[in-house]
């Protein structure tokens, strides 16, 4: 059986805990400036900048029950899977997507509350009695485990292949222990709504229906003592305090009947038990402790029951709820159009690699050549912002009265990124103007590697080719820190300083503004200096943002380097949040100036200053960005094109077998109809062989001879007839075809192949095509038919 404990390591995240509201809290932590953090405290920091505590709330939402909620956070916060166990996580993900595919197999755990179904677990190993909500949820939990396991057995039944794609989630279904025994004894004891049924026990059923006695006799003694009252409006009403009956009066009201005073109130009125009733409330509440007892009794004897099978129910619990995380990841994969990432292990001294494929039906399109692509990251989304945009058109859906069109909901989807770096490439310099998209672009990669690794589908509406990294880091945003007196840029360069440290050559990378905070020319040699270092001896793949043109020149002189840079709309004036490969940024600052309206002097002074190379070098990334774009036009173009040549392709490959279906029909249908003939043309003349054979032949008109040979049968049978000699009309035929035979010597004759021969039953000329002399048959052929007839059926032309 699959142990997903044992395959899966689930282990909190070390230095960090999730409170009620889910947000991220240190623990008690102190880290000395003279000491190096830990790994782990970068690893914080590395979630805490993408938001991936966001994340894990919003995929656990996908679960249907709270243990696999908290089961799913934990797994997401294990941030040490190996690869072996991210591939083991991605191929459960892909199961329980062809699961969710199968409209008759699927995992829904909605109606089963885990949490009482583990406090009976618990009360039970202590021999405490579980009540009756306790054991309804194990009856749930059995049940479903049964359906799962029926659905499951009968899809395989219907096809054999799901057994292979339901992997490895078929095992652990398959495994499942349901005690039907226990199911049944339950619905026999506990109603549905968990109270124990009359039916339970003998004892149980005859102190309930004491008690009821009991209580419609208090109510007749109430109603009496009502009646006879004798004061104005005194009685409000009959209580029940504490299992007593008792009657409430008013305030400052006598009553004629003596009673005990139960509580008393100003303004509000007295409950007082009347002496009369004090030997029945007696008596029904020792009818109820039997009621109390005849119950625990019954709850006792169905909790040791469950004792017995206690380790099933448990490794049935533990099972689904580890089904519930997975389909909590399938089921947000699906949700949000996901596609399964394929994910592989680089081996930097060679172009080989490590891989193994966890790809599925689900994939959008064929992979892309992996001699090509360390990442390969085409039209991905950022999840956050895409659950975002999701809950904002479900906000404006609901609201009728909001006139929004579906251009504005069109134009506030996010905007895909595309991510595609060669194996080559070790430093991706991204650069472009601010609120472009760069940090974005940088938590969309983080998430994407975290998301994979964890067994997560990528938001990417292409197939997903992503290495398998052992550790994100990334220094993002402002990290000016007051406690250690640390300017923004000191912050983020201890930062990086910690990750220099921990990073390995198969960490992922990701650094903002990387040189910023300081004088531009030292921020400048700093970011070059950095960068070069991690191409040289650092992680597999860094991907830093810059606002520093020197670091656009790294490409030219180092083969580890690439260049991208934030597409910016010229005219409209403001960023497309589309990423350019190959092209480095050029500054927009001064025309953008100029088109806000800023004098002409003041722009002319800054274009002289900025110089004429730069602006010639501004120029030449100007035409670069419009040749790519026309390139990548006519790429799209060349696509679109390529899919309708594939869809005319495959159409007429399909028009191609409909003919050829239809022309072997046709040939099929040709075949019959001449067999048919065949074999009725095979009847007739079989039918007129077997006539001659049992009768005698009948005269010609025009062969007198056959007349007279049949006249000299019959006298000759007359004759017999007269001498009293016994002849049988099988005699006279006999002799009478003799006869023929004998005055018809031409007929008799053989003919040759390839002779023209008269065929009388059919009225029509045949072809000799074979002659067997030793039977007296021959085979010919008349138009499109085959026969096999005697020699005496044919005569010769």
């Amino acid at each position: 059986m699959l142990s997903f404990s044992s395959t899966i390591s689930i282990s909190t995240f070390p230095i960090t805990i999730i409170n009620n509201n889910h947000s991220l809290t240190h623990k008690t932590m102190s880290i000395s400036m003279s000491m190096s953090p830990s790994p782990s405290s970068i690893h914080y920091d590395t979630l805490r900048v993408l938001q991936w505590d966001n994340l894990c709330d919003l995929v656990a939402s996908f679960a249907t029950t709270s243990l696999g909620r908290q089961a799913l956070k934990d797994q997401l916060w294990s941030l040490n899977p190996t690869y072996q166990q991210s591939l083991t996580l991605l191929q459960q993900t892909n199961a329980a997507v062809q699961m969710n595919k199968h409209a008759g197999c699927t995992i829904n755990f909605a109606h089963i509350d885990a949490m009482l179904v583990k406090t009976a677990i618990q009360r039970a190993r202590r021999s405490i009695p579980v009540n009756g909500n306790e054991a309804r949820a194990i009856a749930a939990l059995l049940q479903c485990a049964e359906t799962l396991q029926g659905d499951l057995k009968a899809a395989i039944k219907q096809d054999k292949d799901w057994h292979t794609h339901f992997m490895p989630l078929t095992e652990v279904i398959m495994e499942f222990v349901v005690n039907r025994s226990l199911v049944k004894m339950i619905d026999q004891v506990i109603d549905e709504d968990g109270s124990v049924k009359d039916s339970a026990s003998p004892a149980l059923k005859q102190s309930r229906q004491q008690v009821q006695a009991l209580e419609r006799k208090i109510q007749h003694l109430m109603e009496s003592l009502i009646r006879n009252e004798k004061g104005e409006t005194s009685i409000l009403e009959v209580n029940n305090i504490d299992g007593r009956w008792c009657i409430r009066v008013d305030s400052g009201q006598k009553t004629s009947f003596k009673g005990l005073l139960l509580s008393s109130g100003s303004g509000v009125g007295s409950t007082v038990e009347p002496l009369s009733a004090v030997p029945l409330n007696d008596e029904l509440q020792r009818a109820r402790n039997l009621v109390a007892k005849a119950e625990s009794e019954v709850l006792l004897a169905l909790t040791q029951k469950m004792q017995l099978d206690l380790d099933d129910i448990e490794n049935l619990l533990n099972s689904m709820v580890q089904l519930d995380v997975i389909n909590a990841r399938a089921t947000y994969s699906l949700s949000f159009g996901g596609s399964s990432p394929h994910i592989f292990l680089p081996d930097r001294d060679s172009s080989s690699t490590a891989e193994a494929s966890t790809r599925n039906d689900n994939s959008s399109g064929p992979l892309p050549n992996n001699r090509d692509w360390t990442l390969y990251l085409p039209k991905a989304y950022h999840p956050l912002l895409l659950q975002r945009h999701k809950e904002n058109v479900k906000k404006r859906k609901k609201d009728v009265n909001l006139g929004t069109s579906v251009t504005t909901l069109d134009n506030a989807h996010p905007v895909p990124v595309d991510f595609f770096v060669s194996k080559k490439t070790r430093v991706v310099v991204i650069t472009g103007p601010n609120t472009g998209g760069k940090t974005i672009c940088l938590k969309t990669v983080g998430l994407a590697a975290m998301m994979a690794k964890s067994g997560l589908y990528v938001l990417a509406s292409e197939s997903v080719q992503i290495p398998w990294f052992d550790s994100v880091f990334a220094d993002i945003g402002d990290e000016q820190s007051l406690s250690q007196s640390l300017s923004t840029f000191s912050g983020h360069l201890k930062q990086i300083g910690n990750i220099k440290l921990n990073s390995t050559s198969q960490s992922l990378v990701l650094l903002d503004e990387v040189g910023a905070g300081t004088n531009p020319l030292e921020g400048a040699a700093l970011g070059m200096s950095l960068l070069e270092s991690f191409a040289q001896d650092g992680c597999l793949l860094t991907i830093a943002t810059t606002h520093h043109g020197e670091l656009k020149t790294l490409k030219y002189s180092n083969d580890a380097f690439e260049n991208a840079c934030m597409e910016f709309d010229d005219v409209n004036l403001k960023p497309t949040y589309k990423i350019l490969w190959g092209v480095p940024g050029r500054s927009n600052a001064i025309n953008i100036a100029e088109r806000l309206g800023l004098t002409s002097v003041v722009v002319d002074t800054a274009r002289k200053l900025y110089g004429s190379a730069s602006a010639e070098i501004d120029e030449v990334i100007t035409d670069m960005e419009k040749l790519k774009q026309d390139y990548q036009e006519l790429l799209d173009a060349g696509h679109h094109h390529l899919m309708l040549s594939r869809e005319l392709y495959n159409s007429l490959l399909g028009t191609r077998t409909k003919i050829m279906k239809h022309s072997s029909n046709l040939r099929f249908k040709k075949m019959r109809d001449v067999s048919e003939a065949a074999a009725m043309a095979r009847s007739i003349l079989h039918k007129k062989v077997r006539q001659l054979d049992a009768s005698p032949k009948k005269p010609s008109q025009a062969n007198k001879t056959i007349n007279s040979s049949r006249s000299s049968a019959t006298n000759n049978r007359h004759t017999a007839a007269d001498n009293k000699e016994p002849t049988t009309i099988a005699d006279g035929s006999a002799s009478a075809v003799k006869t023929i035979n004998q005055l018809s010597p031409d007929r008799s004759k053989l003919p040759k192949v390839g002779d023209m021969v008269n065929v009388a039953s059919l009225g029509r000329k045949a072809s000799v095509l074979k002659v067997d002399s030793s039977k007296g048959e021959v085979v010919v052929q008349a138009g499109s038919m085959k026969l096999k007839l005697k020699v005496t059926d044919v005569q010769k032309s």
